[in-house]
């Protein structure tokens, strides 16, 4: 199966392999573009190169060094007509739903790095850890079987389903798909132990068994993970300068879950000559805790900022993690229905409630400017929410098929009268 796969890859060329997986075909692309004003490179899938950071995030510690193309880059921008907007306010949505990886989006940013760091480390399996519907989860679990990594995923659930199995909707049937190894705790046991802990544990049970695992944080959220928003960054700056729209973004709005893509956009948006504003939209725990952990972050790469200055953090998590009224699927189904654009409803559709209620409330702070929305992805978490979507989703009929239309024998029965006829001379 793991030869099929290499099949797909292109420009085979020994110089640029993955040094601790020999069944990976190595693959020759040009590094990432330097700091000068070049358009990005196209680089081949799955290819491991040295990473240079852009100009103005030179002085950050430490930078990584190297990277793996895991995602479709750059990801499109362009118009979105949401209703009920103030006075001159234009949005427009960058579509890292739309970064590939089986609907991986934002986290494959991330991983590009965190992914290059384990196989520098000589790790053979990847250990993370998320919600039962974690889109980061499921992310790793199909980035790791790209690189012919095994993969270990620690999923919270609800102390009633912790000991049954945990079925196959949405992110959980990818995962179960490429093999992932799934070991369920309980929302009580993950607020007890923590993550990191729960993280550990299986960490020495799998160096006791001879692997060697490599850790991956909730969201991948670390200060490594962080580049992978800092590099958009330098990818939104190049679709400015490359014609698109007339001027920079004012503002850039996203969904907060973890910390780490708010603490990349916030402190390259602050570095860079973007110099927009960052909006999150927390979808769990509060502004305050996110303001510390993204401190965290930034001072992991010796930045020298505070958070409250880079990045304008709100609550947007309604009645928790995950949890959706029913008005919020309708707002999902809604803007589906008036702009094409399916939002998640854990994330993007959080966050974008979140920048409608505050556009409405405080219209003349939007008036006349420039927004870009960041889509994170997580559409496969709409599959959880189907019971609740079945009342609001789109409406069906039967087709009237009357006697006047032809059949194809030349017939004019309906064909519900033929099959009850075929039916009853069964």
């Amino acid at each position: 199966m793991r030869a099929t796969k290499l099949l797909l890859l292109q420009n085979q060329m020994s110089s640029s392999s993955l040094p601790l997986r020999p069944a990976l075909a190595s693959i020759s692309s040009p590094k990432l573009m330097d700091t000068g004003d070049r358009s990005i490179s196209t680089v081949g899938f799955l290819t491991r190169r040295s990473y240079d950071p852009p100009s103005w995030a030179s002085h950050l510690h430490p930078i990584p060094s190297h990277t793996i193309s895991l995602g479709h880059l750059p990801t499109p921008i362009h118009k979105w007509n949401l209703p009920g907007l103030p006075k001159d306010t234009q949005v427009f949505i960058k579509r890292d739903d739309l970064t590939g990886m089986q609907l991986s989006g934002n986290k494959v940013r991330k991983l590009e790095f965190l992914m290059a760091d384990a196989i520098a480390q000589g790790a053979d399996c990847i250990i993370t850890i998320g919600g039962i519907q974690s889109n980061h989860c499921r992310a790793t679990a199909v980035a790791a079987k790209y690189l012919n990594l095994d993969c270990y995923l620690i999923l919270r659930t609800s102390k009633v389903l912790v000991d049954n199995d945990p079925g196959l909707t949405g992110n959980l049937l990818v995962e179960r798909l490429v093999g992932a190894h799934v070991e369920l705790v309980s929302k009580e046991e993950y607020a007890k132990i923590g993550s990191v802990a729960l993280g550990n544990l299986l960490k020495e049970r799998l160096l006791k068994e001879g692997r060697r695992p490599y850790v991956i944080p909730v969201g991948g959220s670390n200060s490594l993970g962080t580049w992978g928003y800092i590099e958009a960054i330098r990818e939104i700056e190049h679709q400015v300068q490359g014609g698109f729209g007339e001027s920079q973004f004012d503002d850039v709005v996203v969904a907060c879950g973890s910390g780490g893509t708010i603490a990349g956009l916030a402190l390259g948006s602050w570095l860079s000559n973007l110099k927009a504003k960052v909006h999150a939209f927390s979808v769990c725990d509060d502004p305050d805790y996110f303001y510390d952990y993204v401190q965290g972050l930034i001072d992991g790469l010796q930045s020298g900022l505070k958070s409250h200055n880079i990045v304008n953090i709100q609550d947007a998590k309604g009645l928790g993690y995950a949890m959706n009224t029913i008005e919020e699927l309708k707002f999902v189904k809604e803007i589906a229905t008036a702009t094409g654009v399916i939002l998640d409803p854990v994330y993007s559709g959080k966050a974008a409630i979140g920048l409608l209620k505050d556009m409405a409330e405080n219209p003349k702070k939007w008036e006349g400017r420039k927004v870009l929305f960041i889509h994170t992805g997580g559409l496969l978490g709409l599959f959880d929410k189907t019971d609740q979507m079945a009342t609001i989703a789109g409406s069906w009929r039967r087709m009237d098929l009357d006697e006047s239309v032809p059949r194809k024998d030349g017939s004019k029965q309906t064909l519900m009268n033929s099959s009850h006829k075929h039916f009853r001379d069964a």
